[in-house]
């Protein structure tokens, strides 16, 4: 299993926010595109893929989307409106939810109200988690562990404090070259090195 976790920290848990802020200074669109990447390719999707969406811009609890590719059944088309209409919807019925609940929103989607701190916990306990970071080993220089799991960012960097967190939970940090790229461009790279090795 291929795992991506997108940590939005502007993202807006409210649905009609979310909407509004597309092609703003949220930049809730990078949901879709890094979606889009995480679990489709040319004419077909990709197996064994999930991706966790951990919006953080909340009045109460952080909402985590998880798409699993194996499990959908409906997609409501390729681009980036369908995409964000998934979230969306995760979102509305993400309503009235308390701290740590799971709601299912349609066949391979879910919706928690979970922290990206508290998610992480439980990923390291079945993932070799990946960081992404410029100064971390060099994906092309490390083989990358059975069921690994791929840290990715929008565009406010990773708190100090939680760089230290990540260390104590044993993550790594790798790097895909010398330039800052996308979080979606980095999936993209990151898929095709697993097909190189695997």
């Amino acid at each position: 299993m291929r795992t991506f976790v997108l940590r939005a920290r502007s993202a807006p848990t409210d649905s009609e926010k979310l909407m509004a802020e597309v092609g703003g200074s949220c930049h809730t669109e990078i949901l879709a595109h890094c979606t889009m990447n995480a679990l489709f390719m040319a004419q077909s999707h990709r197996e064994d893929t999930t991706i966790h969406l951990v919006l953080e811009s909340t009045q109460d609890y952080s909402r985590t989307v998880t798409i699993n590719a194996n499990e959908m059944t409906q997609v409501g088309g390729f681009h980036e409106a369908a995409l964000l209409e998934i979230v969306r919807q995760a979102l509305v019925a993400s309503a009235g939810m308390t701290k740590e609940q799971t709601r299912t929103v349609q066949p391979g989607v879910t919706v928690r109200t979970i922290s990206f701190e508290a998610l992480l916990k439980e990923l390291t306990q079945t993932h070799s988690v990946y960081m992404m970071d410029k100064k971390g080993d060099s994906i092309r220089d490390i083989t990358l562990a059975d069921n690994p799991c791929f840290i990715l960012t929008d565009h406010i960097p990773m708190p100090k404090k939680t760089m230290s967190s990540l260390k104590r939970l044993g993550v790594e940090k790798i790097s895909l070259g010398p330039k800052m790229l996308f979080a979606s461009q980095c999936i993209t790279l990151i898929h095709n090195e697993l097909d190189h090795q695997m």
